[in-house]
């Protein structure tokens, strides 16, 4: 038995459209992260970007339970001394950043590093309904159907 391993020539990428009207941050970002790094397909090789595009649409209306839209913290340094900021999702959305909150949330679910960065720059995020991506014909894979956990109560 031999080990398959995927070669860059033998990759075959899809697109695929994700509403993320109501849907839940953490389950949303989750399932991107699978999407983005090709975990799954059955021919997923850990050091290849073997994963599809993702395109999310309608990420003002992404929903975080609990109290995390006021008590989650994003922190980030400008790399002078004191230079310490910090942000919750509430005030990110006020400023219209809210691609920003979905972007931070698979951003830390998928491996630093080159290839990381590679597999993130194919999610693209939207936050209306309309998006510049309709001549790839985008599979739409409705989220909220896959489980019931998946969208707000």
């Amino acid at each position: 038995m031999k080990t398959f391993s995927l070669k860059k020539e033998e990759i075959k990428k899809e697109w695929i459209l994700i509403d993320a009207k109501d849907a839940v941050l953490g389950r949303l970002a989750a399932f991107s992260a699978n999407v983005l790094r090709g975990k799954n397909k059955p021919n997923y090789t850990p050091n290849q970007d073997c994963g599809d595009n993702v395109i999310i649409i309608n990420s003002d209306y992404v929903h975080l339970t609990g109290k995390k839209a006021k008590d989650k913290i994003y922190y980030r340094h400008t790399g002078y001394p004191g230079g310490i900021k910090e942000t919750n999702p509430e005030k990110m959305k006020a400023k219209d950043k809210s691609n920003e909150i979905i972007k931070l949330a698979i951003k830390r679910m998928i491996p630093s590093g080159p290839l990381g960065k590679k597999q993130l720059s194919n999610c693209k995020i939207y936050s209306g309904e309309k998006h510049s991506h309709e001549a790839q014909q985008p599979k739409k894979v409705d989220f909220t159907k896959l489980n019931e956990k998946n969208f707000k109560r």
